[in-house]
């Protein structure tokens, strides 16, 4: 089993975060799916205020390439992203067009 931590902003909006946290409690079965394909065993978002911090456990045959080709089988996977990209905002250090940002453990207990 792989982990994974990434980190994203959303737009500083308690109106927008609000209809965020609430597509998240019926995401759509085509992206569950979509992510169970790939390799995703568990996934969960946690939120503080506007950042959020994503944990995946994944098999070991994931890799984010794998799993953009499965993506691409869905189209509901675009229109899930472009919705959620009118919540999202990338971090201020991102490079054009990156979202989610693999963080780095820095330590482990």
């Amino acid at each position: 089993m792989k982990r994974y931590c990434l980190a994203l902003d959303l737009k500083d909006d308690p109106e927008l975060i609000k209809a965020y946290d609430d597509y998240h409690k019926e995401v759509w079965p085509e992206i569950l799916q979509s992510l169970r394909e790939s390799g995703i065993k568990d996934m969960e978002i946690y939120r503080v205020r506007n950042r959020m911090f994503m944990i995946i456990d994944a098999d070991d045959h994931f890799s984010f390439e794998k799993k953009a080709r499965i993506d691409a089988k869905y189209p509901e996977n675009e229109k899930w992203e472009e919705l959620m990209w009118k919540y999202q905002q990338a971090l201020p250090f991102a490079k054009p067009g990156e979202k989610w940002l693999l963080m780095e453990k820095v330590f482990q207990l």
